[in-house]
């Protein structure tokens, strides 16, 4: 899917385009994609990115809109998972239902370092403040998603990351350019009630903690329910960093 605009365009240039460049390139392009629907923007997305494409998946409380609406373009995507070895019980039994049902290309990538190692040398470093939290996650997500995007060569990066899920993501646009490769936000614009018809229209399920009020989803050290008076963003890491910095590092 394209329109007159964006036919005129050298992707496989622009990545290596000046900056200012490609800033001005995108911001037209990105006026472009917001006029369109997510379904609309994957297939412009599949049609005019170039190289291998992949998503990450965090499998949360939401991921299955994400996982149903790239595989339904491209079934055997690679979708990336940072297992951390300290995700709930069933996050791990969502994360088999949804392969199965949806017959994922499933890459699972970890720490060079077992959690129980980590456990004996460092502790528990999510209890240590953002220092302890940013050394952990660094080992633990960003490491582990940097070396898949390597090994498995991905030159556009997909997400589900929503602009309602955080001040931090409130200005992200759907298409940027992350050093060498592509990131693509089909979904930011998405608030939760179109969220939830997109996944009540398909028949998918919500994570299984939904019903006990988790609104956003990690580790079990570091993730709580939704309660009186706190933001999505405060069930997160004990209220003190909303991000773990695998979409933000190169």
């Amino acid at each position: 899917m394209a329109n007159h605009f964006t036919n005129d365009i050298d992707f496989g240039a622009l990545i290596n385009a000046p900056e200012d460049e490609q800033q001005q390139i995108l911001a037209g392009v990105n006026d472009y994609l917001l006029t369109l629907t997510p379904e609309q923007r994957v297939a412009w997305s599949l049609d005019n990115l170039p190289g291998t494409h992949a998503l990450s998946s965090s499998f949360g409380i939401q991921s299955a809109l994400m996982l149903h609406l790239l595989t339904t373009q491209q079934s055997d995507i690679p979708v990336i998972l940072t297992d951390t070895g300290h995700l709930f019980e069933e996050t791990y039994q969502f994360i088999d239902q949804l392969t199965q049902r949806l017959s994922l290309n499933l890459k699972v990538y970890q720490s060079t370092m077992s959690t129980a190692w980590q456990l004996a040398r460092f502790g528990k470093e999510w209890e240590n403040g953002v220092d302890g939290l940013e050394s952990y996650n660094r080992r633990n997500k960003v490491e582990p998603m940097q070396r898949a995007l390597a090994e498995i060569g991905v030159d556009v990066w997909y997400s589900g990351l929503r602009s309602e899920q955080a001040s931090s993501r409130s200005s992200l646009p759907v298409l940027e350019i992350r050093g060498t490769r592509y990131k693509f936000l089909p979904i930011i614009d998405l608030n939760n009630k179109q969220v939830h018809q997109y996944l009540t229209a398909h028949d998918l399920p919500y994570h299984p903690l939904w019903e006990k009020g988790y609104v956003s989803l990690g580790d079990v050290h570091t993730s709580r329910p939704l309660e009186a008076g706190m933001t999505e963003e405060d069930t997160r890491f004990f209220g003190l960093k909303r991000e773990c910095g695998l979409h933000y590092e190169i």
